[in-house]
């Protein structure tokens, strides 16, 4: 057994509001500079939808992650004598076109306009050619506009379901849209990791946060396509590739990242994961619909005395020990099974997991009639206007029962909170729903406790770095090193040193 400590995220959709918050905290600190206008290291994506860049989830045309052969797992982006042949053409790369062009506006034009009988507006221009412009796009276009014939008809995960299905979700009354937050997933297996060629991109040993090494990149950008979520970006001032960093000074002393201590929905928790390095290949070698649950057979019992002695000896202390039992990530993913990963088929092992929504199920259309009634308070799963499979391609690798079982739980949860504040339940409907994920009632309030009424330090469980670092790091400016610190350097990166 070889312990290691991965810091891990959950996300909890059906808290997400789409405020994009998270978004413009992680712009601000980190990528506000030349080169790094286009890049959103945080963004939050409308599903249905075709997300930032265009249509990321479909690996026929950007292959990236792993799959298959041979029994074996290998690049999708093919081998090393594929990638040398590709070096001058990467056929393979997300353009600018698929991002957006970036633009700012000419300000000054709202005080220099001679007067006239019009408002003075500020016109865009372009941050690429420095000429007017006409926006097309952005990192969050589609926002709000599932059901679109342009946007949410283009979703690859469309491919799950059948046209019966994909024509019901474009009915004006079914339409239905949830957002989805991503940052990069720091995987157990990063595909971004083994493509590169200079070896700039690393996981931390301490933490298994992925960083890129400024000094070493040579701006290849084979990191760019192996990322199946595209959340390595190139700077094209720097010649540099670059990518979140889990703000690590931020979590070497204790502080959550900016993302995440700026949600407004609270949706965000941040915690460890003992997992057993010598099972990731077996892991990530399973059909797509057992991903899932190899992946979390991955995760280790932070109480098992066991594991705590094999943890011990790899060098993990007691306090992190302390801080893996309490992690609010282990609750969702492994001890509730609330929590997935995103696209597990995709074969990097990610470690941020979301927990699917539990979606606005009060009305459905039977032959064209638009009901609100049900003969119980909330309508089933079952009857959600988002197919199952939808989700299921998301986040399980098209098998339902993880998404089944997820949804469920939530469902009992509710029912039973109902019951417990307002008592309009009937008790043998709440007992039946919690049977029928095993959930006993002592469960089913911790669950509601962590999801709607968790402080700070109950969401964001961070493992004790080293006192000495951490005392340093206060001392440093971080606002005046952004884009060099961050990392992990004093002298800013410069193209082709």
């Amino acid at each position: 057994m070889d312990v290691r400590l991965q810091i891990s995220m959950v996300f909890h959709l059906d808290k997400c509001i789409g405020c994009h918050t998270c978004s413009i905290a992680c712009k601000n600190v980190w990528t506000d500079r030349k080169g790094a206008e286009y890049m959103w290291w945080n963004n939050v994506e409308t599903k249905p939808g075709t997300g930032y860049p265009t249509a990321w989830e479909d690996q026929e045309k950007y292959k990236g992650g792993w799959e298959r052969k041979n029994g074996q797992p290998e690049l999708k982006m093919g081998g090393r004598v594929l990638r040398v042949l590709n070096v001058f053409h990467n056929p393979y790369m997300p353009k600018l076109d698929d991002y957006y062009e970036p633009w700012t506006y000419k300000y000054e034009d709202l005080f220099n306009a001679p007067e006239g009988a019009d408002q003075p507006t500020a016109r865009p221009i372009s941050m690429v050619t420095g000429q007017p412009m006409n926006i097309e796009a952005g990192p969050n276009w589609d926002d709000d506009l599932s059901g679109s014939p342009i946007y949410a008809a283009n979703d690859p995960n469309f491919a799950a379901l059948t046209d019966k299905q994909r024509q019901e979700l474009f009915e004006i009354e079914r339409l239905v849209f949830f957002y989805l937050p991503r940052i990069c997933n720091h995987c157990l297996n990063a595909g971004c990791v083994a493509a590169c060629p200079s070896g700039a991109i690393y996981k931390r040993g301490e933490d298994g946060i992925v960083l890129i090494n400024q000094e070493v990149c040579r701006g290849w950008r084979m990191c760019v396509t192996a990322c199946p979520y595209k959340k390595t970006f190139y700077n094209w001032s720097t010649g540099k590739s670059e990518k979140c960093i889990l703000c690590f000074p931020r979590l070497e002393t204790g502080q959550a990242p900016a993302c995440f201590h700026s949600c407004v929905g609270r949706i965000r928790y941040l915690g460890g994961l003992l997992y057993d390095a010598d099972k990731i290949l077996d892991a990530m070698n399973v059909p797509d619909d057992q991903l899932v649950e190899a992946q979390r057979d991955l995760i280790l019992d932070p109480f098992d005395p066991e594991v705590r002695e094999a943890a011990l000896r790899n060098g993990i202390d007691d306090a992190t020990l302390e801080a893996a039992r309490r992690s609010p990530v282990y609750k969702y993913v492994k001890e509730w099974k609330l929590a997935l990963p995103l696209h597990p088929e995709f074969r990097t092992l990610p470690m941020l997991f979301y927990v699917p929504p539990l979606l606005p199920v009060m009305a459905n259309t039977d032959d064209g009639t638009y009901d609100t009634a049900n003969a119980e308070l909330f309508s089933p799963i079952e009857k959600a206007r988002l197919p199952m499979q939808y989700l299921a391609k998301l986040f399980s690798g098209g098998n339902l029962e993880p998404v089944r079982y997820a949804l469920k739980k939530q469902y009992a949860v509710r029912l039973f909170k109902r019951l417990d504040t307002v008592g309009d339940m009937d008790k043998v409907v709440v007992k039946h729903a919690l049977n029928e994920v095993k959930m006993n009632e002592a469960e089913a309030e911790a669950v509601y406790r962590l999801t709607s009424l968790p402080t700070m330090d109950e969401r964001f469980v961070i493992p004790p770095s080293h006192r000495e670092e951490a005392m340093q790091m206060l001392s440093d400016d971080f606002l005046m090193d952004r884009g060099e610190a961050g990392m992990g350097f004093r002298d800013r990166p410069a193209r082709g040193a």
